[in-house]
């Protein structure tokens, strides 16, 4: 055990003492890493109320900041670094020494891209660890953070050639500038090439990338990377060809693949349901959530114990036409759920009982029938009895007496009336909603 710890000693200081090791201690490569951590670490926690408790949310919002904002600083500290030499004069002198034009120019580039890894590979850590508590599903995807940290490694290696290449000492901010409308356009584009960029993602709570997509995402970046490098300072610049072929080969993979580059998440798909009758159904995600969602629901349901015609299941989006299922109102986090708490259970509930009242008429027949006054009427007094409200504001006096005749209903007859109401919930006849 004391050898092997001596030779790691010896290699890590083997390490130090070579052109890479002392790159990587000092000048602007740590200061990157650093700026790349507190970047999504402020970011993302400004918004931990939008991704705590859904790993995909955390891995949107993470490839978003890193993309958006890690991206341009990544390569602009590059470009900073590249320019190095030619700021101190020193580009002819280093010409002389016997290491290979690609060899000083991996040195010099390396250190930037390392430490926005490193930046970004902490940052992933504490945000899986700050999520770990609430999220449930499939856990973090190595993959995904494999293919973000591999965009901001190229991303360096080309600011750095940027740099290398222009003199001018405002290059790196004007880099920076175009790399963020750069990284930004895709996605205002409808083509199928939008997908190229490393920022583009499908709506994360229900899709998720087929499982080659990151690997060859990494492919399509680090070839562009390494072709741009090699065509730059390798003494043979025909050998970035190479590179760049598998980068074209990948990126046509994923344009041609365009859309079905995701599908359905089966986590989402996947439904968690209470016993007996009626079940209150979640999504595979929103697990955790089913007993806070079925107290919130309870007062409701209880109003409906006995009716007539009172749906038996309650599912939160996937509800299919025809088939009997209420939809039930989305969690979204960040509005509805914070850290797995049901934010206003008074006000899902509310949100349950509006679902429970939607009638899938068009709106023309709406603005054209009068009777359909009558109908909304009548919808917001049932409404109101299922789930008083907790700031009502201003008051129909006609929704109100409804409510109140509908209160003073024997119980009997009040369920009578409700089966009836409820068997005409999927007609647009305002004449088949009995009157209240």
């Amino acid at each position: 055990m004391t050898g092997t710890l001596t030779r790691i000693r010896d290699t890590g200081t083997a390490l130090a003492r070579t052109p890479l090791g002392t790159e990587l201690r000092r000048g602007i490569p740590p200061w990157t890493g650093a700026a790349v951590t507190l970047t999504l670490l402020v970011t993302l926690g400004a918004k931990a109320d939008q991704w705590q408790g859904s790993w995909e949310e955390t891995h949107g919002q993470l490839r978003s900041a890193s993309t958006l904002l890690c991206g341009p600083l990544t390569a602009a500290a590059a470009c900073w670094q590249g320019g190095r030499e030619r700021r101190a004069r020193t580009a002819e002198l280093l010409s002389g020494v016997p290491r290979s034009r690609l060899r000083r120019a991996v040195t010099a580039a390396a250190p930037v891209a390392l430490w926005a890894a490193v930046g970004y590979l902490v940052a992933l850590a504490v945000l899986v660890a700050a999520n770990l508590p609430y999220a449930a599903g499939r856990g973090p995807s190595l993959p995904r953070a494999v293919s973000d940290g591999c965009f901001l490694v190229s991303i360096a290696l080309i600011g750095f050639v940027v740099g290398r290449l222009s003199p001018w000492r405002l290059t790196a901010p004007v880099l920076a500038v175009c790399t963020y409308v750069g990284l930004g356009i895709p996605a205002y584009l409808q083509s199928e090439f939008r997908y190229l960029s490393p920022g583009e993602q499908a709506e994360v709570e229900v899709s998720v990338p087929v499982w080659w997509f990151a690997p060859v995402m990494v492919v399509w970046l680090g070839g562009l990377g390494l072709a741009v490098l090699l065509g730059y300072a390798a003494r043979r610049r025909l050998l970035a060809v190479v590179p760049l072929i598998v980068a074209v080969a990948a990126g046509g993979l994923i344009v041609r693949t365009g859309d079905e580059l995701w599908r359905d998440d089966p986590v989402a798909a996947r439904r968690i349901c209470t016993d007996g009758v009626p079940q209150i159904c979640v999504n595979g995600h929103d697990g955790p959530m089913l007993a806070q969602v079925s107290d919130a629901l309870s007062g409701m349901l209880s109003r409906l114990d006995g009716v007539p015609h009172a749906p038996t299941r309650y599912v939160e989006y996937g509800a299919r036409p025809g088939s009997g299922d209420v939809p039930l109102p989305d969690l979204t986090l960040g509005w509805d759920v914070v850290r797995n708490k049901l934010v206003d259970p008074r006000a899902y509930a509310q949100g349950a009982a509006s679902q429970l009242m939607m009638r899938d008429c068009p709106a023309e027949t709406r603005r054209e029938s009068k009777e359909f006054l009558r109908v909304y009427r009548t919808e917001s007094a049932v409404r109101k009895w299922l789930s008083p409200e907790s700031d009502p504001g201003r008051k129909d006096p006609q929704v109100e007496n409804r409510l109140t005749r509908l209160r003073a209903m024997p119980d009997t007859d009040r369920r009578a009336w409700l089966g009836r109401y409820l068997t005409s919930r999927q007609s647009c006849d305002p004449a088949e909603v009995p009157a209240l």
